[in-house]
């Protein structure tokens, strides 16, 4: 099986999925940090495609940063600045090529993750 990375973006407050919250995905190597692509979600809160296809798949460790407060500012959920949350930088490692999914759930005052499938 070749891996590959995808996300599905829900927002809990609203009880509906993030249409239109941007995320971008870093590789980190060595210390630093490369942007391998941006994405946004659609109107069932996912990328149109992988965020890291099979093709460009390697074993390492990434982060993906879902910028939560432009989107909590789109749908009248920021309330006042500075934001709770902002940008919520999720860093995790993939150590085998197989189907990675790291979904966010959101509102305007917490998130959670985990290993989906």
């Amino acid at each position: 099986m070749a891996g590959f990375l995808t996300t599905h973006v829900l927002d809990t407050a609203r009880g509906c999925p993030a249409e239109g919250l941007e995320i971008a995905l870093y590789r980190l190597d060595a210390g630093e940090r490369v942007l391998l692509r941006a994405l946004v979600t659609n109107d069932d809160g996912r990328t149109d495609e992988q965020i890291l296809p099979d093709g460009e798949f390697a074993v390492g460790q990434y982060e993906l940063v879902f910028r939560a407060g432009d989107y909590l500012r789109a749908t009248g959920q920021a309330g006042d600045e500075p934001l709770f949350l902002d940008e919520v930088p999720i860093r995790f490692g993939m150590s085998e090529a197989s189907h990675y999914h790291v979904p966010l759930l959101l509102s305007p005052f917490g998130y959670s993750t985990y290993r989906g499938s």
